[in-house]
C-alpha cells in the first residue's frame, strides 16, 4: 500500500512539473476560472437582494435603479465572456503546449533507447503512449485545475450562501453530499482498473494495425487478407470488450450519480415545503436556494463526468512515465571520452553474449582480430553468431563478458556517437525513410551541400540513374523506398555511409537479395567504399568475399577457422565444404 501510495505521489509530482514555462498561464487560467466563479456566485445573490429589496420600493424607484443594474450587469457578463474566452482558448493552448513537451521527452526516451527494448516492445504499443495517451493527458491538464478550482468556489460559495439562507435545509444537503463523496471514491478505485485495461486493449489494436499494414506485401504475396482480418478481429474484439466494461461502468456511475441528484432535489422540495409550511422559511428564499442548489450541483455534475477522461489520463500518464523511468540498457559512462581512431584496429577479446539471462549464450569466447585497412569476411551456418558479431561493435548490444576493443580503446568506454559516428553501416534490408533521394543520401551528413550529395551518389553508382528521373535527387523515394528496386536503394544506403566517410565499415549481406546484374554493381561500390577502410563483411555468397584480405568462419558463436580464401580451402574446412555446396555441387 505504502509503494502505490508513493508511487502516485511521484506521478502526482512529475505531472506537475511539466505546468514549468506554463505559469503564466496556469495563473492566468485559474484567475479567470476564479472570475468565472465568483460571477456565477454573484447573480442570484444580486437577485435575492433585488427582490427582497429594490424590487419592493414601488416603481419609480425599480425605474431610476434599472439602468445601472443593466450597466452592472453588463459590465459582469463581459468580464465573464473575456474569462471564458482566456479559460477555453489559452487553457487549451496551455494543455496542447503540455502535450507537446510531453511528446519530446517520450520520443527522446524512445530514441536513448537500445535495441532490445524496441525487441521487447511493439512499435503500436509505442506510437499508443505518443498519441492517445498524451491527448486525455493534456485534457487533464487544461480542464483538470479549472473545474476543480471552479467547482470548490462554486461548491463552497454556494454553500456558505445556501446556509446563511436556511441552515436545516442546508444540513440535508451536507448529508447527501457526504454520501456522494464517498460513493465517487469507492466507484473510482473499481474504474481505474478498467480504464488501465482499456489503455492496454487500444495499444493491442495499433500494434496489430502497424504489424499488417507494415507486412502488407508479404499479406498480399499470400493472399492473407482473411487471416489478417481475423487476427485484427480479435485485437479489435478484446478492446471493444474493455470498452463494454468501461461504459458499464460509467452507466453505473453516471446513473447512481444522477440517482443521488434527483433525490436532493426531492428533499429541497419536500423539505422546503414543510419549512414553508411552518413558517420558517419563505417562498423567495425557496426560489433563491434552487438557483444556488443548481449552482452547486453543476460543478459536481462536471468534475464527476470528468472522471472518465481523468482515469483515461492516470492510466497513459502511468504509462508515459513508465517510459520515461526505465533506464536504457546502454548508456554512457560518466565522463566517457569521444573515440579517436588512429589506425582502425578492431579487437573482440573472450567476448561472450546472450540477449536475454534466461536464454543460451550466441556468441562463446570469440576471439577475433580486425587489422587496419583490412577486410575481414564473416561466414558460417545461420544462427552461428555472424551478425550479432557486427552487432556489438556499435554497441546496439553490450557483451555480457569479454571486450571489444578499436584501437585500444573500449567500446564500452567511448561515447555513443563517436563510436557510431565511426562506423559505416550497409545491411540486406535497407530502409529509405519517405522523402527524396537527396534527404536520404543526406542522411549520412544532414548538413551537406548539393555537390556533397552528388558526389557521394557518383561514387556509389547511382547518379546516372538519378539524373534520368524527371525530379532528379528532388524524386520522392515512397514508405520505406517502394519506388525504386533493391539495387536502387542499395547503392543509396552506400552513398549515404560514402557521405559519412566514416573509417570501419560493415557490410551485412548487403548483395544477397539482389539479382546478379544488381549484385556486381553494388559489389563494385561496395569495394570502392571499403578501399582503405577496416572492414567486416558477412555474405552467404562466397563469390563475393573470394578477394576478402581474410575470411573466419563463425560457428556456435567462435571462430572456427580462419585465414584467406585460398588458405581455408586448402584446410578443407567447413569454408571448404561451403564452397563445394555452391560451386561444384558436391556436400563433401
Amino acid at each position: 500500500m505504502q509503494a502505490t501510495e508513493k508511487k502516485r505521489r511521484g506521478l502526482f509530482r512529475t505531472f506537475l512539473s511539466y505546468y514549468h514555462g506554463q505559469m503564466h498561464l496556469f495563473i492566468g487560467d485559474i484567475i479567470c476560472a476564479l472570475l468565472v466563479a465568483l460571477i456565477d456566485l454573484a447573480f442570484p445573490q444580486i437577485l435575492r437582494i433585488l427582490t427582497k429589496g429594490l424590487f419592493t420600493e414601488g416603481h419609480d424607484a425599480i425605474v431610476q435603479a434599472l439602468l445601472a443594474i443593466a450597466l452592472g450587469l453588463i459590465a459582469m457578463y463581459a468580464i465573464r465572456f473575456l474569462c471564458r474566452y482566456f479559460v477555453i482558448f489559452w487553457g487549451h493552448v496551455m494543455g496542447a503546449r503540455m502535450e507537446s513537451k510531453m511528446r519530446e521527452d517520450l520520443f527522446d526516451a524512445y530514441e536513448r533507447m537500445s535495441f532490445s527494448y524496441f525487441d521487447r516492445n511493439k512499435s503500436g504499443d509505442l506510437m499508443s503512449r505518443l498519441v492517445s495517451d498524451l491527448f486525455d493527458i493534456s485534457e487533464t491538464a487544461h480542464h483538470g485545475p479549472e473545474f476543480l478550482l471552479i467547482g470548490v468556489v462554486e461548491i463552497v460559495g454556494s454553500f456558505v450562501i445556501l446556509a446563511t439562507i436556511n441552515l436545516p435545509l442546508t444540513a440535508v444537503l451536507a448529508v447527501v453530499l457526504a454520501a456522494l463523496v464517498i460513493f465517487d471514491i469507492e466507484a473510482n478505485r473499481r474504474m481505474r482498473a478498467v480504464f488501465t485495461e482499456n489503455r492496454q486493449r487500444i495499444s493491442g489494436v495499433n500494434s496489430q494495425v502497424e504489424d499488417s499494414l507494415a507486412g502488407v506485401r508479404v499479406v498480399k504475396s499470400f493472399a492473407a487478407e482473411d487471416v489478417e482480418r481475423s487476427k485484427f478481429r480479435k485485437s479489435n474484439d478484446a478492446y471493444l470488450d474493455s470498452k463494454v466494461r468501461m461504459y458499464h461502468a460509467m452507466g453505473i456511475y453516471q446513473s447512481a450519480i444522477a440517482v443521488m441528484m434527483g433525490i436532493l432535489n426531492v428533499c429541497i422540495i419536500v423539505y422546503g415545503g414543510w419549512l414553508i409550511a411552518q413558517g420558517q422559511m419563505d417562498a423567495i428564499d425557496l426560489s433563491t436556494y434552487a438557483l444556488y442548489i443548481s449552482l452547486f450541483t453543476n460543478p459536481i455534475t462536471n468534475i464527476l463526468n470528468f472522471t472518465e477522461t481523468f482515469q483515461k489520463a492516470v492510466a497513459g500518464f502511468a504509462r508515459f512515465v513508465d517510459v520515461l523511468d526505465t533506464q536504457p540498457d546502454i548508456e554512457d559512462k560518466p565522463g566517457a571520452a569521444d573515440l579517436v581512431v588512429t589506425e582502425g584496429r578492431v579487437v573482440y577479446d573472450d567476448v561472450h553474449f546472450s540477449y536475454a539471462k534466461d536464454e543460451g549464450e550466441v556468441i562463446r569466447g570469440l576471439d577475433l582480430e580486425l587489422r587496419p585497412g583490412e577486410t575481414l569476411a564473416l561466414v558460417g551456418p545461420s544462427g552461428g553468431g555472424k551478425s550479432t558479431t557486427c552487432s556489438l561493435l556499435p554497441r546496439f548490444y553490450d557483451v555480457d563478458s569479454g571486450s571489444i576493443t578499436i584501437d585500444g580503446q573500449d567500446v564500452r568506454d567511448v561515447t555513443q556517437k563517436s563510436l557510431r559516428d565511426a562506423i559505416g553501416l550497409v545491411q540486406q534490408d535497407v530502409y529509405l525513410f519517405d522523402g527524396t533521394i537527396a534527404e536520404n543520401i543526406a542522411y549520412g551528413k544532414p548538413s551537406a551541400t548539393a555537390e556533397e550529395i552528388a558526389l557521394a551518389a557518383h561514387r556509389a553508382h547511382i547518379d546516372e540513374f538519378v539524373e534520368t528521373l524527371p525530379d532528379g535527387y528532388e524524386t520522392q523515394v515512397g514508405e520505406r523506398g517502394t519506388r525504386l528496386s533493391g539495387g536502387q536503394k542499395q547503392r543509396i544506403a552506400i552513398a549515404r555511409v560514402f557521405l559519412k566517410n566514416p573509417p570501419l565499415l560493415i557490410f551485412d549481406e548487403a548483395t544477397s537479395a539482389l539479382d546478379n546484374e544488381s549484385e556486381k554493381m553494388v559489389q563494385a561500390s561496395l569495394a570502392e567504399l571499403a578501399c582503405g577502410r577496416t572492414t567486416i563483411v558477412i555474405a552467404h555468397r562466397l563469390s563475393t568475399i573470394k578477394d576478402a584480405d581474410e575470411i573466419a568462419t563463425i560457428i556456435d558463436g567462435k571462430v572456427a577457422e580462419r585465414g584467406t580464401h585460398e588458405e581455408l580451402l586448402a584446410l578443407n574446412g567447413t569454408y571448404a565444404r561451403y564452397y563445394r555446396m555452391q560451386f561444384e555441387g558436391r556436400l563433401t
